[in-house]
């Protein structure tokens, strides 16, 4: 059997009549640049995401720099984030030309540590971007109560959380905004880049909406310097049409997560892998990935034969921030952040997308115990 880390054919096949229509219509209206299939998209985004304002935007990593521009950060200023996620959290700070400040993660969830992000706070902090990682929300309740004794920004980091809860608040609702990748891999993914901002501040949308259009207030008038953020209409209405399935997609991929748990434990390896954590406070999970951690085992040698075996699986992510080259010069060295430098060496992403099948997953488990039993 040969089984990929993720297939979107299945995704598409089910929609390519109503997408490719909809891709049709665009073209046969020639307005590619923001317009009314972005305006639709934001107002769905609003009600998905329980928020007030929405300002589709060309990426993720896009979404985080103008949140941080709209505030106002930059030299001088630092911004904590956790050492374990993908690049663009910390690129975005650095592109601003603030100083990156990074704490470590929780050893369960993954996501930042709230008692290392305060340690980490100094009178140059002015924003915090907590991550929620893999589809499960950070401890924003712990957090924001940090970040307001302390009068810091919060940008949600939730490029891989579309639809995850804390507590009921929907990731991107909670802080001063909220960032969303819709890069083809996501939950929600469009034909190409694409992303998001939300927040619950109307005046806070409108400043994103000038800052995404080169800080244009009116044609050819600007109030201040911005860049080129915009959104593809053809990627909004694309986005449009998937929106509507995002729910029934997740709870594909949360059945698909519990398959996992239960052919784990009933497998010859339970204790060779560790299933991922769930936090102690209330969240909805929406499983962007399923990453265990193999124990007793070189974690490389083990994808390696999995790929033989004609199984993908990914790492996410190899190498914490604070020992990433271009950050060098912050000064970060091995044994600063213990729990992330841990995870990075065991952490192992399996297939989880919504179409793979109950078969695969047997599959999957029982060549870990192939792999798992001669190590």
């Amino acid at each position: 059997m040969q089984i990929s880390i993720l297939d979107l054919r299945p995704q598409f096949n089910s929609l390519k009549d109503e997408i490719l229509k909809e891709i049709a219509e665009v073209c046969e209206s020639q307005r590619f640049i923001l317009g009314p299939k972005v305006e639709n998209f934001e107002a769905m985004m609003n009600d998905y995401c329980h928020t007030a304002a929405t300002v589709g935007v060309t990426s993720g990593s896009d979404a985080l720099i103008i949140s941080l521009m709209a505030e106002g950060i930059g030299p001088g200023d630092e911004v904590i984030a956790p050492t374990f996620t993908f690049f663009a959290t910390a690129g975005a700070i650095a592109r601003v030309g603030a100083t990156p400040v990074f704490a470590d993660i929780d050893p369960v969830t993954f996501n930042l540590d709230p008692a290392d992000f305060e340690r980490k706070i100094t009178p140059k902090t002015k924003a915090v971007i907590p991550v929620h990682l893999f589809g499960q929300c950070a401890d924003m309740g712990k957090i924001m109560d940090i970040a307001k004794s302390h009068n810091l920004i919060v940008i949600e980091d939730a490029c891989q959380s579309i639809g995850a809860e804390y507590n009921g608040q929907r990731a991107g609702s909670i802080g001063d905004y909220g960032a969303f990748s819709f890069f083809p891999t996501k939950n929600l993914g469009g034909f190409g880049d694409g992303g998001a901002v939300t927040t619950n501040s109307e005046e806070r949308g409108k400043h994103l909406k000038r800052l995404r259009n080169h800080g244009q207030g009116s044609t050819y008038i600007h109030e201040e310097v911005g860049g080129n953020f915009r959104l593809d209409a053809l990627q909004a209405a694309i986005l449009a049409i998937k929106l509507p399935h995002l729910d029934s997609w997740t709870e594909a991929r949360q059945h698909n997560a519990e398959e996992y748990r239960k052919l784990f434990s009933a497998s010859k390896i339970a204790d060779r892998v560790i299933l991922p954590g769930l936090a102690n406070y209330p969240v909805r999970h929406i499983y962007n990935q399923f990453c265990i951690r193999i124990v007793g085992a070189d974690r490389d040698k083990v994808k390696a034969q999995m790929a033989e075996l004609g199984v993908g699986c990914m790492v996410y992510y190899p190498l914490p921030l604070h020992l990433q080259a271009c950050f060098k010069n912050l000064g970060g060295k091995v044994g600063d952040m213990p729990v992330a430098e841990t995870v990075a060496k065991d952490i192992l992403a399996l297939p989880i997308y919504p179409e793979s099948t109950t078969e695969m997953r047997q599959y999957i488990v029982e060549c870990f115990e192939k792999v798992l039993s001669g190590c």
